[in-house]
């Protein structure tokens, strides 16, 4: 079986056995622990999706002080080919672009600044250990020309 059929395949047989959805929400946990643990942020909102498109979801809302923070969580096997990082492509890009212009434009009270990070969960093969965590902090996905 050729790679990308195989990489098929094995979307569909995680997506029908619920295993996609597992690691998601199991990277999701991680994240939010991680983020309120050692960075001390303060979750507003878990999977946030905009009322106009119901496609466009932001994972975690949070507050880091005064800054307003859009974290995109991106779990992974430790056995994954590309990081959970460099799997935010541009459409990902885009619809967490749309996503936060409809987060940021449904608040009565705007932020003064607001950011972007990726977490990157590492999830073990195995269920006792820990997953590993990385956080990238203000990623340019926003940029200076965004307007609401």
């Amino acid at each position: 079986m050729k790679r990308a059929e195989a990489s098929a395949w094995t979307r569909w047989w995680n997506t029908l056995t619920g295993r996609e959805a597992d690691s998601g929400a199991q990277g999701e946990r991680a994240a939010e622990r991680f983020l309120r643990s050692e960075r001390n942020f303060a979750v507003i909102a878990r999977n946030w999706r905009s009322p106009k498109d119901r496609r466009d979801e932001l994972d975690l809302v949070c507050r880091d002080g005064d800054v307003l923070v859009f974290v995109e969580v991106k779990a992974r096997a430790a056995t994954a080919l590309v990081p959970g990082y460099y799997a935010v492509d541009k459409r990902k890009k885009e619809a967490l672009r749309r996503a936060c212009r409809a987060y940021l434009g449904a608040l009565k009270e705007k932020p003064h600044t607001w950011r972007f990070d990726v977490v990157e969960v590492e999830l073990p093969a195995e269920r006792g250990p820990t997953p590993i965590v990385r956080h990238f902090e203000n990623i340019p996905l926003l940029g200076r020309d965004f307007r609401l």
